[in-house]
């Protein structure tokens, strides 16, 4: 892991934006289409604003998120909708959205047709993550009911996700799936989730999911 640390939280966006923009137009010199996956909340959206005004072959980027709250695009709890506002506008607009939502009860009636739609892009080209104080990254949650599964070696590419204190069911990439990322940057603001980062760089997995993603990673810290 190598942290990086910035004076605030616009030098942050702006120096991130600039390194995702990079990474993204090198893969593009050598591939026909990339994959960039990206997480939800609030935290990022500073710097999808300022990739939407970056100049990129975007036609030939394909867009997923780490994972997705099960609720329709109308709710505003739905990173969908989040990720249309924030990054799927300006010059990115041009950029294709691999949902991993669709209109059914629960994340299992569509888990194997999403699963099979995002298989031929991977592995991820560039990968952001962020991570909440309570250590979880994408919906790799502490406590949650299939996150053994979520993290072995060989878990499947998309998995359903429920934990006591989530509102709705989950679904999000394995770590297997995130871990295959040719590169890794980890978003993380405030002394709460430095404290977090820092705890969990001595915890395994399944106390402190981010863990698992570490190794190699670059993380970004402001205050």
């Amino acid at each position: 892991m190598n942290l990086i640390e910035y004076p605030d939280r616009d030098a942050l966006a702006l120096d991130l934006s600039d390194v995702l923009t990079s990474e993204l137009g090198a893969a593009l010199r050598h591939e026909d289409r990339v994959t960039f996956c990206v997480p939800g909340g609030s935290t990022p959206g500073p710097i999808f604003d300022a990739l939407t005004a970056v100049r990129l072959d975007w036609d030939r980027v394909d867009v997923v998120l780490n994972d997705e709250r099960w609720v329709p695009e109308t709710s505003e709890r739905s990173n969908t909708a989040m990720l249309r506002r924030r990054l799927l506008t300006g010059h990115a607009a041009a950029a294709t959205l691999l949902s991993i939502r669709a209109d059914t009860a629960t994340p299992e009636d569509a888990l194997d047709g999403l699963a099979a739609d995002l298989a031929p892009h991977l592995p991820l080209d560039v990968l952001l993550l962020g991570m909440g104080a309570d250590m979880h990254t994408a919906s790799l949650f502490p406590g949650a009911d299939r996150l053994a599964d979520a993290l072995a070696p060989r878990a499947p590419l998309l998995l359903p996700m429920r934990a006591p204190d989530l509102p709705e069911a989950r679904i999000t990439l394995s770590a297997e799936a995130l871990r295959g990322a040719l590169s890794t940057h980890i978003l993380i603001t405030g002394a709460e989730k430095r404290r977090a980062l820092e705890a969990a760089r001595d915890l395994p997995p399944e106390e402190a999911p981010i863990a698992a993603l570490l190794d190699g990673a670059i993380v970004h810290w402001a205050e």
